[in-house]
């Protein structure tokens, strides 16, 4: 068997014809004595999602008491114990539990599956279904699904899409003036098309994927040869389908690292950016600082030029008094040498003398200035020349961040044809 299996049917606390009744489904599910005496050699079940056995039954019961029904103008009663309050889906797989147990390779495609009608199963049923376990102790690999009604009247065959289709039907009346029989047998084919959309909406969601096809030979009367034909193409097309996933997995995870990669050099970049902000804002206070010391040196040099005039107008006349002291002697030896008895010579002498004192003292204190305008003007030339160098440095550090903020600027993407991954590029 290389075909779906999947079946639904509801159950009633009262029992069917059969006499299978809820009490009884659970008592089979959980492998009690008396309900499992079709299984060799009885194991419990394995859960594979949602609450055990045990419990699906305890909140079955406890909905069951209290569910009630309210019929057009009467009073709310309890459901009666006919009416069905559970239902159930089994699905099996082709495998059977030796060949799963034998080889991984079926176990992986039988879990694969499980994982998949679970999958399916949610999507049906959503919070209704409570339960789904896994028998191991019968031929097949196969599961059992159990759903609660979450209505007040717990009505179980609300969730069967065959059963809802044909009450629709059947509510609505007649068309066309046709009789019973007639519309009757309209419900029969709206619940044998929405029987065949869950068969159809099963093999799209795990059929498929699973390398399974939707009806078995038998039913067809199918060669031999059509059959095994219909598997080679229903394995072909489950092949298919994994390359297209792992190829859609391969692009997602491309795409994926190329938006970290991305991320990460936007990063890089804004740090880049900040840094290179940082460094010019650093640079800008220096380059003002530097414009100010430039100031203050241009603004002492001046001083020091205008010192430096001075002290040489200073010199000349000192040079000048100088000169004149210098013939004065000879004059004044004169003139001594004539009146050497006069009185006037000696006031002319005392005079004399003061005024060599005078301009003594007058060109000690030009000497005395000349010296500190030198000094000053050493002290501004070093501070210029200073001055000179930081700008320079500055000028070299200023070139150097525009270099690496040029170097840290992002490619720019370009999109190769038929590729929707970007490709860098340099500028």
């Amino acid at each position: 068997m290389a075909f779906q299996f999947v079946h639904l049917e509801a159950f009633s606390r009262k029992g069917d014809s059969k006499g299978r009744s809820t009490a009884f489904v659970f008592g089979e599910a959980r492998r009690d004595a008396g309900a499992s005496v079709h299984v060799a050699n009885p194991s419990p079940p394995v859960g594979v999602f949602g609450v055990g056995v045990d419990e699906v039954e305890r909140l079955h019961d406890a909905a069951a008491d209290v569910a009630v029904t309210t019929p057009k103008g009467g009073k709310p009663r309890k459901v009666q114990k006919s009416q069905h309050t559970l239902m159930t889906v089994v699905a099996s797989h082709p495998h059977t539990m030796d060949e799963v147990r034998a080889d991984p390779g079926k176990r992986r495609e039988a879990e694969e599956w499980e994982q998949r009608t679970v999958g399916w199963l949610r999507s049906q049923y959503g919070d209704k279904l409570v339960s789904v376990i896994r028998h191991e102790d019968e031929s097949h690999y196969h599961l059992h699904a159990y759903i609660l009604p979450d209505d007040p009247a717990m009505r179980a065959n609300a969730l069967h899409p065959g059963q809802t289709a044909k009450a629709t039907v059947m509510a609505a009346g007649p068309i066309d003036g046709e009789d019973v029989k007639a519309m009757n047998r309209r419900g029969d084919v709206a619940y044998k098309a929405a029987m065949r959309g869950w068969q159809d909406s099963y093999y799209e969601a795990v059929a498929i994927p699973c390398g399974l096809t939707r009806l078995g030979p038998q039913r067809r009367r199918l060669t031999r040869a059509e059959w095994q034909a219909e598997q080679v193409q229903a394995n072909a097309l489950r092949t298919t389908l994994n390359r297209a996933r792992e190829v859609k997995r391969k692009g997602e995870s491309m795409i994926a690292s190329t938006k970290e990669d991305a991320a990460r050099i936007a990063e890089e970049v804004a740090a880049a950016k900040a840094e290179a902000a940082r460094q010019l804002a650093a640079a800008k206070v220096a380059t003002e600082a530097a414009k100010v010391a430039q100031d203050k040196a241009v603004a002492e040099q001046r001083k020091a030029r205008s010192m430096m005039a001075r002290v040489r107008q200073e010199a000349a006349r000192v040079r000048e008094a100088t000169a004149r002291l210098q013939r004065l002697p000879g004059a004044l030896r004169s003139l001594f040498d004539g009146f050497k008895q006069s009185k006037v010579a000696a006031r002319i002498r005392a005079a004399v003398d003061a005024e060599m004192e005078a301009l003594r003292r007058t060109a000690a204190d030009a000497a005395d200035r000349a010296n500190a305008a030198d000094a000053g003007r050493r002290e501004a030339e070093a501070r210029a020349k200073n001055l000179r160098e930081n700008l320079a440095e500055t000028g070299r550090e200023l070139a150097t961040a525009r270099r690496e903020l040029a170097a840290l600027r992002p490619p720019e993407p370009e999109c190769t044809p038929g590729i929707s991954t970007p490709v860098l590029r340099r500028r």
